[in-house]
């Protein structure tokens, strides 16, 4: 997922910027000599949803995902960490669910997986905070795919790989991430005590459910009851759009709809 500023001009951005509604045509199969090239050599960012999807499938904790299948980095210019997905140790860093017939978990697999051959973006507006969904057909250069007679739209294209719960929370994890333009950390750092909350609110989804539902926080912030009931339920889209809106207000100061402080 690329982050991109309004001024952005998205016809010098590497990939075909496609419009809603502009066709293209694709198609992979396992028949295609390149069948899982493309799951070779990556540097794949997770998005929170992505981690969520995958700790559950992988059934295990998102301590445990973080720990054992993912990296997080820090990047000089980010005062938010990201997290990528661990490859493989072999000559090709290859993904560590790619099988000899193809991804072990296929169905909840990452959005930029989804997505491929387009890219998925956000054009974010600083001055508003408003984020706009933009997308590119990029496929590699290796890549036969393109060469089919199959006739997609970028939405038909997510509805076809089941990724409209991704889109979307792509979108409310771009407004979150936005306010990150600026340091709001001050001499502690992203690692001090406010960095470190607002990580587990965005990818440590279990221990931010505990933080909701076993703390005080309930007895400090009046929340929707509707909300409650999809975080109790474990809810993962309901989690995470609370956990946004926590680092939102708990970092920023952005109020939301989803709670507020009782007086």
């Amino acid at each position: 997922m690329r982050f991109l500023e309004k001024t952005d001009a998205l016809e010098q951005l590497p990939g075909r910027p496609i419009a809603p509604g502009e066709a293209f045509t694709f198609r992979c199969h396992s028949g295609l000599a390149c069948f899982n090239r493309c799951c070779r050599n990556l540097n794949l960012f997770l998005n929170p949803f992505d981690a969520a999807r995958l700790r559950r499938r992988l059934s295990v904790s998102s301590e445990v995902f973080l720990e054992q299948y993912a990296d997080v980095v820090l990047r000089p210019e980010n005062h938010f960490p990201e997290v990528m997905l661990k490859m493989a140790d072999d000559t090709e860093a290859s993904c560590v669910f790619l099988t000899a017939e193809g991804c072990a978990v296929y169905s909840d697999r990452p959005g930029t997986c989804r997505a491929f051959p387009m890219e998925y973006g956000v054009q974010y507006d600083a001055a508003t905070s408003a984020g706009a969904a933009v997308h590119f057909f990029r496929p590699p250069p290796f890549c036969l795919g393109e060469r089919a007679d199959a006739v997609w739209t970028p939405e038909t294209w997510a509805a076809d790989q089941e990724a409209e719960a991704y889109h979307r929370m792509t979108l409310a994890w771009a407004k979150a991430k936005g306010l990150f333009q600026q340091n709001p950390w001050g001499a502690e750092g992203p690692s001090g005590r406010r960095g470190r909350m607002a990580f587990m609110a965005a990818y440590n989804i279990d221990r931010f459910r505990e933080f909701v539902l076993d703390s005080s926080f309930l007895k400090r912030f009046k929340v929707q009851p509707e909300t409650v009931k999809q975080i109790r339920a474990g809810r993962d889209e309901a989690v995470l759009e609370m956990g946004f809106a926590w680092i939102a207000f708990s970092v920023w100061g952005v109020p939301t709809r989803l709670f507020k402080p009782k007086r």
